[in-house]
């Protein structure tokens, strides 16, 4: 009889969620990671928006389970804003300030219920700077039109010549790839030139940017 109950627990035991939940980052500030970061439960994180996870249950139980994860603006979870149902979830965080994760698992057989672990995002507030000069003379130095930028969920930029005329355009997608003082292929002349950028943060503030680009070589 020993034996029988024994091997019921193990049983049991074995259908029951074994859980190593992790939280892998994609992406930060439209950029893809050097390295990748994997925050385990319990761990925080802060970083620039578009700030995007991928939350994975790492379940190793046998049997058959529900997933619930929990996206909260307060510890106590009393702002959830968002469910998702799968053992694995991708999330993009578009808004400045702390969010919360959990997960619940359940053993459909046994209706047990066990908390997975909790994730603190922090997104940092937005920033916008514009420099009004470069030098593109294939120096190596300072050779690219290029913003600084963080947790910024729109963004599109258009540079003009002195006279009007739109000679470069790049949105938040290629955001660092900047301009390069070409127009057609061909270096543009030594000058003033004129940016307009209009931009949305993370935190709401909106960027409504006209100024000068002096060229220099």
């Amino acid at each position: 009889m020993f034996h029988v109950i024994l091997l019921l627990y193990m049983y049991l035991e074995a259908l029951s969620p074994s859980l190593s939940p992790t939280a892998i980052l994609l992406s930060e500030n439209g950029s893809m990671p050097e390295e990748t970061l994997v925050l385990e439960s319990g761990e925080e994180y802060t970083g620039a928006a578009p700030l995007e996870f991928r939350f994975t249950a790492g379940n190793e139980g046998a049997g058959i389970f529900r997933y619930e994860w929990e996206f909260a603006h307060d510890v106590s979870y009393q702002d959830i804003f968002l469910k998702r149902f799968e053992e694995e979830t991708i999330y993009t965080f578009q808004e400045s300030g702390t969010c919360y994760i959990r997960l619940w698992v359940t053993d459909v057989d046994t209706e047990e219920t066990v908390e997975g672990g909790t994730f603190v995002i922090h997104v940092t507030e937005s920033n916008l700077e514009v420099p009004n000069a470069f030098s593109p003379n294939n120096d190596g130095v300072n050779d690219v039109f290029l913003v600084k930028h963080k947790s910024l969920i729109q963004f599109d930029a258009t540079v003009f010549n002195r006279w009007g005329k739109e000679i470069y355009h790049w949105g938040l997608d290629n955001i660092d790839r900047g301009w390069d003082g070409t127009f057609r292929g061909k270096q543009v002349p030594e000058g003033v030139y004129f940016i307009v950028i209009k931009a949305k943060g993370s935190d709401g503030v909106i960027y409504d940017i006209k100024s000068d680009i002096n060229i220099l070589r």
